[in-house]
């Protein structure tokens, strides 16, 4: 075979799969949302002269095709095997896997984000709570990889420094340290989240640092589906589920929920079966990203009264608290802003509890 034709079959496969290619990309339905990722991905980018010109449409054409290529999902596990196995790299996509373990690497300590916080909180503070008759605290919960990244040679935020940092912009309220009672054991392996199961410990030392009793015996229910947390899919190798557990007693089963979605009151459950088998399991817990939840509970020994304003490690923490309250209202200003909550909620003799995770309060652009 001379090298003209040599050429001629290479060209006419390389065109035949440029085409088949083509032709997949048009056919192809577009996907708006990374299952595996659990996000949503990037939209066609708006076309103006301007932006041609400048070469800002050709970058986000380059990443809206990226991400919306055919197989997206085989070709991101197969160079995430090539990276790890043929070049040896210690992270893919930012993550690493040590002890069992997945986490995302975040070494950088961005002081906007913990002053935009700080003033967030400070706001409420202020405008809802400082001439009511509250007791107000505040609870940082260290991401994994505070017991994680350093032992196994990975860069990491001095989590110890960082909470020091953000406990000084907020020295109006009472600190509640959990970080002593924290093991690896305590958080999933595929995600960035603690689990129920592992933190009635914690739950009982917020709840005698409030000055109320939350120490109750629960019955421990596993969730008959595999649980693979946002890093999972972030990492795109295989891996290992986790087990989600969720814990209920006769008070828990009692309790009253109730969600303002919409600002109109629609009764529910505790832990969202539905939310249970879809996308993120974890979202069971008080239905995932909801701007406030109230839980009533009608066997409390007290008539005492709660406000938590947290993230989602929240969702899975205040349950364990009804216990020691009549009733607990749960707020997330990432979904309602800060202005309206005095619509929504009542801060007279109530106990106030801000609970956050370092990953939130070092990107906290979300809270309104």
């Amino acid at each position: 075979m001379n090298n003209k034709r040599k050429n001629i079959i290479t060209t006419f496969i390389f065109s035949f799969l440029l085409l088949c290619i083509s032709v997949l990309c048009i056919v192809k339905p577009a996907e708006v949302f990374s299952e595996s990722e659990r996000r949503e991905l990037a939209s066609f980018p708006n076309f103006s002269v301007s932006t041609f010109a400048s070469g800002e449409f050709a970058q986000n054409f380059e990443t809206y095709a990226t991400e919306r290529f055919p197989y997206r999902d085989m070709f991101r596990s197969v160079k995430a095997w090539f990276s790890k196995t043929v070049f040896k790299k210690l992270d893919n996509n930012g993550l690493f896997v040590a002890e069992g373990h997945i986490s995302k690497l975040d070494s950088e300590e961005n002081p906007q984000m913990m002053d935009h916080a700080a003033e967030r909180f400070a706001y409420l503070y202020n405008t809802y709570m400082k001439d009511k008759n509250t007791n107000v605290y505040f609870s940082v919960i260290p991401d994994k990889n505070f017991l994680l990244a350093s032992p196994n040679g990975y860069p990491s935020l001095d989590y110890r420094a960082f909470t020091e940092k953000i406990k000084e912009k907020t020295s109006y309220m009472t600190y509640i340290d959990v970080t002593d009672l924290l093991g690896l054991e305590d958080y999933y392996t595929t995600d960035s989240h603690w689990r129920q199961e592992k933190i009635i410990d914690i739950a009982e030392k917020i709840g005698t640092a409030m000055g109320v009793d939350v120490s109750a015996a629960y019955k421990e229910n596993k969730l008959d589906y595999p649980f693979y947390g946002v890093y999972a899919g972030q990492l795109a190798l295989p891996t290992k589920s986790d087990e989600i557990v969720y814990l209920t007693n006769d008070t828990l089963d009692a309790c009253c929920v109730t969600y303002y979605d919409t600002g109109i009151g629609k009764e529910g459950l505790l832990y969202n079966m539905e939310k249970a088998y879809g996308k993120d399991p974890y979202e069971m817990f008080l239905s995932g990203t909801t701007p406030l939840v109230t839980i009533e509970n009608p066997n409390a020994k007290t008539d005492k009264e709660l406000v938590i304003f947290r993230d989602s490690f929240g969702s899975s923490l205040a349950p364990l608290l009804a216990e020691g309250y009549a009733k607990i209202t749960v707020v997330d200003i990432r979904y309602v802003q800060s202005a309206f909550v005095g619509n929504l909620v009542e801060f007279e003799n109530c106990d106030v509890l801000f609970v956050y995770s370092t990953s939130l309060l070092n990107n906290s652009l979300a809270m309104r």
